[in-house]
């Protein structure tokens, strides 16, 4: 029994998730070394220790703050020691205790613990009344609820102590551990026993509201259907608790949601159908997650949201101004397009293609027409897409299924109208997957795109309103069906005079910027932003150019942070100081005229470029030699110039036998790039007759044009480019063929007033002008 002392040391135990009562029996496993130790202790002298619950399961040292002032001393009939490290006991309540005072024994708990006597431990008329309706609602409550078995209810029936009695109950009752802690601090055995009693009640009360939903759910369930009575239990007890929460209030949200969308009638209606499946779905089935993303992308998508164009002809030309230098032909026809807007106020969505090399600007172009628009912008690149599922989707029975690009393009703009940039759309290629370039016919189809199908929403969705761009480097790779649908406008390369006026007010002050160097800190003239193009960079585009101003923008900030000076001028002298020795050499017109090498004009993807074209004759058998990494049309071009060479030998004054005893061997440089094409014809012919007539070619003279078998000279595209290239070079005299004309007017006025364009139509055209003396 208990000492009789009023208070005693006494070794603790703290229980997590666990509460003993006084007359309890039961099992413990003990794992923590401190409460293993105090065990220990108490087994070498009287087998009693203290066991109080803790406040939180969680918590592996527990001070004193921790724990519930009121335990149970129990005693310790028995400790076996398991494999594991842990030891079991079995212990027995015998009485209330609360703890005084913690005393530190450094290797297990002990507390000073007043032992508690129960106020009212004597029967009474009141005490046995209440012990009689006490044992009457528990009686009911073992008939309703199946959680304490028959072998309980007759113990409690032969208990004659109100106290052990009331701790009894307690204890086989499923309560929460404050609940049954508040029963362990109640010394009075009538307080106690009322406790109890409104608990039954409540309990009960509970347990009859269960059963009202089940024979309500039981009603409108097939019995075979487990799943069904589960989720329609759950709605009936969410409706009692007025709880909104779960699949219910999901799906009501849902509907809401749909409601404010405003879809089309037919995707309202189909939107509603799949709620309705994913309502009755279970919620573990994996396709009720697929619907789930289904609705959330149907919602999501903006079906009649559209932004109201800035219809304001002057307030965009102020834009795309500010934003970008030249480019007259791309402005003029947004500004078109706004034009007709402000007038019809109904217009679908027209289609460009920004063509041009390199760094010209096109993709931040595109995004200046939008702010011009006042509409939301969204890019998607094309650059290596392979896949026709990228544009239109997936459809839903694939795992992980989703839109293509267009449909996510459009929920992330948000409204139906924006500008829609599809970057580098020369780009895509196709293989087993399909042909991603197909794909886009439809979306790109003014007369077509207003019922846009996506293999995933699978309803038709309206694109008429939204304004395409495009852009491209090279347009001859682009499918022709897809090309027919765009509108081409064609962007050249920028002229020195332009490169100069963006770098210094557009890439200059951004660099400054990105920098941190201020309006003052560092000044560059003109006059080495000029060397910088001319000798630092060779491009179309202005990327290059950038670059080199970064670099000085960053050897500035070095020099001003060091403290070496506090402001950088940089002038035509000090560009090499800064950016190394130049790159590139000015003007690659020949130093000198020369036998057998001719300056020809190409055009390319990064824009126009010089050629230098070289004979060589040597004694032989007639053996054409082609070098350079040429194209099969291009050493087609070569040979059509040796066979009219052939043909009009005695005109020429070429030896008629040249063909049978000399080897003629015709080399582009810059052997690692790939050339092609029909219009470097008359170029190969010229310089193919000066090494055989030893007339040198004249070193300022540049020319471009297909020739034919007869010596007529066909048309050539690319003349701007090729113009700016003939410029860059130095070059002061260019042929071109006469059907060309018409594109003079394309070429900057300040190109065409430094060079002088020959026209022709036949070869006997060209020498004249291309062919120097025999010396």
């Amino acid at each position: 029994m208990v000492d009789t002392a009023t208070k005693r040391q006494i070794p603790l135990l703290p229980l997590r998730g666990l509460l003993v009562f006084p007359a309890m029996v039961l099992h413990l496993d003990v794992g923590r070394a401190k409460s293993v130790q105090a065990l220990e202790q108490v087994m070498e002298h009287d087998h009693q220790i203290l066991l109080a619950t803790q406040k939180e399961i969680s918590i592996d040292e527990p001070t004193k703050e921790d724990i519930y002032t009121v335990g149970t001393i129990a005693k310790v009939k028995s400790l076996l020691k398991l494999p594991n490290g842990t030891v079991r006991i079995h212990v027995e309540g015998l009485k209330r205790a609360r703890i005084e005072q913690f005393v530190d024994e450094g290797d297990f708990l002990q507390v000073e613990a007043l032992l508690l006597e129960d106020e009212d431990s004597q029967m009474t008329p009141q005490l046995e009344a209440t012990m009689r309706n006490l044992l009457k609602m528990f009686e009911q409550y073992t008939k309703v609820s199946k959680k304490i078995s028959a072998d309980t209810l007759t113990i409690v029936k032969d208990m004659t102590d109100p106290s052990q009695f009331a701790d009894v109950i307690g204890a086989n009752l499923p309560l929460k551990l404050a609940q049954k802690q508040e029963l362990l601090d109640t010394t009075s055995v009538e307080k106690r026993m009322m406790t109890l009693i409104d608990i039954l009640n409540n309990e009960q009360e509970v347990l009859g509201l269960e059963k009202k939903i089940g024979q309500r759910v039981k009603k409108s369930m097939e019995k075979t259907q487990k799943e069904y009575y589960l989720r329609e239990q759950m709605k009936a007890i969410q409706k009692e608790l007025g709880d909104k929460e779960g699949r219910t209030g999901e799906v009501a949200s849902l509907r809401e949601r749909i409601e404010k969308a405003e879809m089309p009638p037919s995707v309202e209606e189909k939107a509603l159908k799949e709620l309705d499946r994913y309502e009755k779905m279970p919620p573990n089935s994996a396709e009720s997650s697929v619907l789930r993303n289904y609705l959330d992308w149907l919602v999501q998508l903006p079906w009649t949201t559209e932004t109201e164009d800035q219809l304001d002809v002057i307030r965009a030309e102020e834009i795309l101004n500010e934003d970008h230098y030249g480019l007259e032909k791309v402005k003029e026809r947004v500004l078109e397009y706004l034009a007709v807007q402000q007038l019809t106020r109904e217009l679908k969505g027209p289609i460009l293609c920004l063509a041009g090399p390199p760094g010209v600007g096109k993709t931040s172009l595109a995004r200046s027409i939008a702010r011009s628009l006042n509409r939301h912008f969204v890019r998607i690149s094309l650059g290596g897409v392979r896949d026709e599922a990228e544009i239109r989707g997936h459809r839903r029975t694939y795992v992980g299924a989703m839109p293509g690009r267009i449909i996510q393009g459009m929920k992330k703009a948000g409204s139906i109208n924006p500008v829609f940039l599809l970057d580098e759309i020369d780009k895509m290629a196709n293989d087993f997957r399909g042909d991603p370039s197909a794909a886009l016919l439809e979306v790109l189809d003014p007369e077509q795109n207003n019922s846009f199908s996506d293999h995933y929403i699978e309803e038709p969705y309206d694109l008429s309103k939204v304004m395409f761009v495009t852009t491209a480097n090279n347009i001859n790779t682009i499918p022709g069906p897809l090309l027919d649908r765009m509108e081409i406008i064609p962007i050249a390369g920028y002229t020195e005079v332009e490169k100069i006026q963006i770098a210094k007010n557009y890439l200059l002050p951004k660099q400054k910027k990105d920098h941190g160097l201020s309006k003052g800190m560092l000044q560059v003239k003109d006059t080495a932003l000029q060397k910088i193009v001319r000798y630092y960079t060779r491009e179309a585009g202005v990327r290059s150019l950038e670059r080199q101003l970064a670099s000085a923008c960053r050897k500035a900030a070095k020099i001003i942070v060091s403290g070496e000076k506090k402001r950088v001028v940089l002038t035509e002298r000090a560009v090499e100081d800064m950016l190394g020795k130049p790159r590139f050499r000015y003007g690659l017109a020949e130093v000198e005229d020369q036998v057998g090498a001719a300056t020809g004009l190409a055009y390319t993807t990064a824009g126009g470029d010089t050629l230098s074209i070289e004979v060589s004759i040597s004694p032989g058998k007639g053996k054409l030699t082609l070098t350079g990494k040429l194209g099969d049309v291009m050493k087609e071009s070569a040979q059509a110039a040796f066979s009219y060479i052939r043909s009009r030998s005695e005109e020429l004054e070429i030896d008629p036998g040249f063909n049978e005893n000399s080897d003629i061997h015709i080399h582009v440089p810059e052997g690692g790039t790939p050339k092609d094409g029909p219009s470097a014809g008359i170029t190969m012919a010229t310089a193919l007759i000066s090494a055989l007539t030893g007339r040198p070619v004249k070193k300022e003279v540049g020319m471009t044009g297909e020739m034919t078998l007869r010596g007529r000279v066909l048309p050539i595209g690319g003349l701007k480019e090729k113009s700016m290239s003939a410029h860059r070079a130095g070059l002061k005299t260019i042929i071109i063929p006469k059907d060309n004309e018409k594109d003079l007017e394309e070429v900057p006025e300040s190109v065409r007033a430094d060079l002088e364009y020959i026209l022709v139509s036949h070869l006997d055209e060209v020498l004249p002008h291309a062919l120097g003396e025999k010396q």
